[in-house]
């Protein structure tokens, strides 16, 4: 098995691919525009774990770049787990649209344009998993972070179209819908509503793909606190400054 992580620096990544590391002993391929911290990565999980890891330079946003770093790849993969992503200040993107807009290409134009590449590939071979990383952020919009929010939004709104498109070839896709896990892209921030440890998310994505899940939560609290957020009334949650 050959497991491909978009965002091979992403700490969640990293959780989920020592889980199919330690678990499948998969051939792990770590895809970052960050290739000094890449290879460091892979020398690390290829020690700890005896597996080959190897490493590819990608870029999100560099689309043009995308169909010939698929091309590339050898082994192709069996499963990808998307989880690059950006997530900048809102009050910086409400005065500087180039913020808003690298966020929003990060976060959602560019996991389209690198999984449609994947999804041909795996539609054609009818196997393969597709596992992206979204958020619970954009489950409902809040002045804090709605832009942000918008482009997970349409990444989970994206992951579900594409799961109903592969599900007849018998290629999968799983949404991942992590509450707040600590992270170097979350440092100084705080959740009143706990969080998720890094190694407790890697499991969890790992669990899904292993029992065929479509669409998953990280934490055994996450889905039902969404749950109660989804459900407060507009006029309600107008007023709440706070959330």
């Amino acid at each position: 098995m050959v497991v491909l992580i978009l965002g091979g620096n992403s700490e969640i990544g990293i959780a989920a691919a020592e889980q199919f590391a330690n678990n499948e002993r998969a051939e792990i391929i770590l895809a970052s525009r960050n290739m000094e911290e890449a290879d460091n990565k892979a020398e690390e999980l290829s020690r700890k774990y005896k597996i080959p890891v190897h490493t590819a330079a990608f870029d999100a946003r560099d689309y043009d770049s995308h169909q010939g770093f698929y091309d590339e790849l050898d082994p192709r993969p069996d499963v990808v787990i998307q989880a690059f992503g950006i997530l900048n200040n809102q009050k910086e993107c409400q005065k500087d649209f180039q913020k808003a807009r690298q966020m929003l290409e990060a976060n959602l134009v560019g996991a389209v344009s690198i999984l449609e590449i994947i999804a041909a590939d795996f539609e054609e071979k009818g196997e393969g998993t597709i596992i992206g990383l979204s958020s619970v952020a954009g489950e409902r919009g809040r002045q804090s972070s709605y832009i942000y929010a918008a482009s997970k939004a349409g990444l989970t709104v994206y992951l579900d179209g594409l799961r109903h498109r592969l599900y007849p070839s018998g290629a999968q896709v799983i949404t991942v819908l992590p509450g707040f896990v600590p992270t170097k892209m979350v440092a100084g921030r705080t959740s009143k509503f706990g969080e998720t440890p890094l190694p407790i998310a890697g499991r969890d994505i790992y669990k899904a793909w292993k029992k065929g899940r479509h669409k998953i939560y990280t934490g055994s609290k996450m889905r039902w606190i969404m749950a109660a957020i989804r459900n407060i009334p507009e006029s309600r949650m107008l007023k709440m400054r706070d959330l």
